[in-house]
């Protein structure tokens, strides 16, 4: 079987690959196995200067990658660049305080003394989106090769350069053969590969359903994992806020990679006293950026990431306006070659529609309006989602109180939802359970060992 990686912008196929064979799969399971071995007993010191040899070959090499992701799956420049960058920035985190996170912590007992010691598991089976290609490979990566776990990618096919891309990295890197392994697969070889008695954990990052599917088969497996899902984040702006930064960020917040974010804000609930206000400002915004070509230094946002993408999201905006909602601005596909959708505004959002229920997974924003502080929290809550939430307002103490209430794995107050190398990353019901990043995303494939000396 082949897998094809075709460029959004202009349709034409990039490269074909061929797909390893079960035979393959099986051999890099046992070497992967075979290296953990040797690479848990490498002390930290050592694992941390193959970290930042990452770190080097990914700054060195930015633009190439951002090129790369630019053609694989529509990414302007300027944003794969900052990509890259990040990834970089995770590799040289871990390498300079993991060694301060594993270390072993003093619990007092009353009858002989405790440590904990954190130790690897082993075999981590990673299943990685299109999305944030390198980013989100980095934040696997750096915490848990560092831990002495080893890693096998399975990435969405639709970004397979990405990946083998990735495994060049770790090799020039140092990686002794088999920690790492890119395997160019389909969907349907990862249960053989969950079955496998030496892969220990998985992590996926994706949609609802495959997050379903992958934790199903580890529960049979009696297998940890972790899984960050898809995400509705609300965009909160109370009376009190500046409205002007407010309404700004709150575009670059839908817009950043053409929308295509878990994190992206993508439900807007203002207050009354301040919903035309911001709805003009914000209108205006949406409609300053600049459509073309991701390779075009000038583009703000390029092409979805395949066409079906775009069927998708626009069968949501049609039924939710077939629902009652209005379309304050845009809300259909570009007639241009590529799979592009005009930046879209919706309002006026009746309950059990699209634009209510679900996640618009690109550049379409639901705006909202709240009558007080409680209907914002009670509008904000009211999904099956909690990744994060932003809230905007000038008062500190208001702002702690008004965070506690969001059901949301994150916050960022008079700021748009990010993730950064050392804060605690992950959400809450169906954006999935398990925490990425800092020192919660090392330990989370770790046996945290109780050793008691009596």
């Amino acid at each position: 079987m082949s897998i094809k990686s075709v460029n959004p912008y202009n349709g034409e196929t990039i490269a074909t690959y061929t797909e390893n064979s079960d035979s393959e799969v099986q051999e890099s399971i046992i070497s992967a196995q075979e290296a953990f071995l040797l690479w848990k007993e490498k002390n930290i010191a050592e694992r941390a200067a193959i970290l930042g040899r990452c770190e080097a070959i990914l700054l060195k090499n930015k633009e190439k990658y951002a090129r790369l992701m630019a053609n694989e799956m529509g990414k302007v420049l300027k944003e794969g660049v900052a990509e890259i960058e990040k990834s970089a920035a995770a590799f040289k985190y871990y390498a300079e305080h993991a060694e301060a996170f594993l270390q072993d912590k003093t619990v007092k007992v009353e009858d002989g003394e405790c440590i904990v010691a954190y130790e690897p598991l082993g075999v981590i089976l990673a299943i990685m989106p299109w999305n944030f290609p390198f980013w989100q490979v980095a934040r696997f990566l750096a915490p848990h090769l560092i831990a002495g776990n080893v890693g096998i990618l399975k990435h969405a096919s639709n970004v397979s350069g990405c990946a083998l891309a990735i495994e060049e990295v770790l090799t020039e890197a140092g990686v002794p053969k088999g920690v790492f392994k890119s395997l160019i697969i389909s969907s349907k070889k990862v249960n053989t590969i969950l079955d496998h008695q030496y892969v220990r954990a998985a992590t996926l990052t994706g949609s609802e359903g495959a997050g379903s599917k992958v934790a199903e088969r580890c529960g049979k497996n009696i297998k940890k994992s972790v899984l960050e899902l898809g995400g509705s984040d609300p965009f909160i702006v109370l009376k009190d806020a500046d409205i002007e930064a407010a309404a700004d960020t709150a575009a670059k917040a839908r817009m950043l990679n053409c929308g295509q974010s878990c994190i992206a804000a993508k439900r807007f609930i203002i207050l009354a006293s301040v919903y035309d206000q911001f709805l003009e400002k914000f209108k205006h915004h949406m409609e300053q950026f600049k459509l073309g070509d991701p390779l075009d230094e000038s583009t703000d946002y390029g092409p979805m990431a395949r066409p079906d993408l775009v069927d998708e999201l626009h069968e949501q905006v049609a039924k939710s306006a077939k629902a009652g909602a209005t379309i304050l601005l845009g809300g259909k596909k570009m007639k241009q070659q590529g799979a592009f959708y005009q930046p879209t505004i919706i309002t006026d959002i009746p309950e059990g529609c699209p634009a209510y229920e679900e996640e618009l997974f690109g550049p379409v924003a639901a705006i909202f309006r709240a009558k007080d502080e409680t209907d914002a929290i009670r509008l904000a809550n009211d999904s099956r989602f909690g990744l994060g939430a932003s809230l905007w307002t000038k008062n500190r103490e208001k702002a702690q109180q008004l965070s506690r209430q969001l059901a949301s794995g994150m916050v960022y107050v008079n700021s748009l939802v990010a993730s950064a190398p050392g804060v605690p990353f992950g959400g809450i019901k169906f954006s999935g359970y398990g925490r990425e990043l800092h020192e919660a995303g090392i330990k989370e494939f770790t046996n945290q060992k109780t050793i008691w000396f009596k």
